[in-house]
């Protein structure tokens, strides 16, 4: 008895019930056993990482947190065509009438978001193989799909080893046909999607730089970004249409900077193979490629700055952008033949760049290309693939004001108003406001 006085605790461990009983029982000090182990683990985690963070300084390595949290209010007139709860806005939907020819897609909603909140980290190291080297993980909330929202994910995860003249990026970056230099500083999460492609592919990229020029070359693959087409006869997204081509996405850009001045150009060659059966399907290995151009710019004019862009034969679904291709197959199903579909896009951004009151301005227009004129009759009705093969065209006018206070807090308004060119065209007008806290 003397020793159940002296343990009262000894038989009641065996079971996982009596377990979480014990991990609750107050201490003489009235803090339970349960938080006693959590700030005893924090403390173990603390007193261990200042060693860790000695020895990454001992070797030469400097460590970098920053990121921003991002409240986000948005409504809009109409449905749109979008992701995340269509916080990434691509354009309205068409008219579609209910029995009582009243439009479905017509009426205004509203939602708020903070799936945006981001954090980042840079590590730089000490020189390796005569380059500096350094890299970076950053990752956010809004998820790899649309089901799988609010849930990590991973932006950006690169090494990048910089000799000076040349420079080498492996890793996950931005899409090589999303010039960041010259990046829309738009409010919402599309950065002037679809005009302005926004993606992140894993990639090879190298550049090469001398007196203001500079060359780049860029090998991509596919994630969250995939290609459509038909996969065990189904149409669908995958990355398999481009894991099977064997041929990775490729992109050349020449640049050139000179004081406030940067200008340049872009050409992209993306090859798939857009029928993939992995079932009792009989096997198709034909590949297709598609090519788009670019030309790009942005100049400082005192506290005034203009950015630009233009993609010629846009077809870079992949890119969050529009465009896409026709599938046809024969009737007797031994034959098939790929036509593009594609867009001319423009864009221009103005905004102001310093003092508390930032106002800015996006503009963009698209318009469709012709996807081939007639086809043999051996061939049927064709399967699409991509984004806004049903528009003619497509534009977007969107002012902004910000204000910040300089120390990382600011408040941005938008109004953002797309007018999609359908048989019946349509407009949907988005009020947006969102606050930043950046560290």
């Amino acid at each position: 008895m003397e020793k159940m006085k002296r343990n009262p605790l000894r038989g009641i461990m065996k079971t996982g019930t009596c377990r979480r009983h014990f991990l609750l029982i107050e201490t003489p000090y009235g803090v339970s056993v349960m938080k006693i182990l959590r700030r005893s683990f924090l403390f173990i985690l603390f007193i261990f990482q200042i060693p860790i963070f000695n020895s990454t300084e001992a070797q030469g390595f400097s460590l970098d947190w920053h990121g921003f949290v991002n409240p986000h209010y948005y409504a809009d007139s109409r449905s749109v065509v979008g992701g995340r709860e269509d916080m990434m806005l691509f354009y309205p939907k068409p008219v579609v009438l209910d029995s009582f020819g009243n439009d479905i897609n017509d009426g205004w909603q509203a939602d708020m978001l903070a799936i945006t909140a981001r954090l980042g980290l840079r590590i730089n190291g000490p020189d390796m193989l005569g380059a500096k080297a350094s890299a970076y993980i950053e990752g956010d909330f809004t998820g790899s799909t649309n089901a799988t929202i609010n849930n990590l994910r991973l932006r950006h995860a690169y090494i990048t080893l910089d000799w000076g003249r040349h420079r080498l990026l492996t890793g996950q970056y931005w899409y090589a046909m999303v010039i960041h230099e010259i990046m829309p500083m738009t409010n919402p999460l599309n950065m002037g999607a679809p005009f302005h492609c926004y993606a992140r592919q894993p990639q090879v990229r190298y550049e090469y730089r001398l007196d203001g020029f500079e060359a780049v070359a860029v090998a991509q693959w596919q994630l969250d970004n995939m290609s459509q087409g038909l996969l065990n006869g189904t149409p669908t997204s995958s990355t398999l249409f481009a894991r099977h081509s064997l041929v990775p996405e490729l992109t050349a850009q020449l640049r050139y900077r000179h004081g406030a001045l940067f200008i340049g150009a872009a050409v992209n060659a993306k090859t798939i193979q857009p029928i993939v059966n992995t079932t009792g399907l009989a096997a198709n290995r034909d590949l297709h490629t598609s090519l788009t151009y670019s030309v790009f710019g942005s100049l400082k004019l005192g506290g005034i700055t203009v950015k630009a862009q233009t993609l010629l034969n846009n077809s870079l679904y992949e890119g969050c952008s529009l465009g896409g291709y026709l599938l046809y197959q024969s009737v007797a199903g031994n034959d098939n033949m790929i036509r593009d579909w594609t867009f001319n896009t423009m864009w221009l951004d103005i905004e102001r760049n310093t003092g508390h009151w930032r106002p800015g301005l996006f503009m963009g227009y698209a318009q469709k290309q012709e996807d081939g004129g007639p086809v043999l009759a051996i061939y049927g009705p064709p399967t699409v693939f991509g984004r806004g093969y049903d528009m003619e065209y497509l534009w977007r006018v969107q002012p902004r004001l910000t204000y910040t206070t300089g120390n990382g807090l600011s408040f941005t308004g938008e109004a953002e108003y797309t007018y999609a060119g359908y048989n019946t065209p349509v407009g949907n007008l988005r009020l947006s406001f969102s606050m930043v806290y950046a560290f």
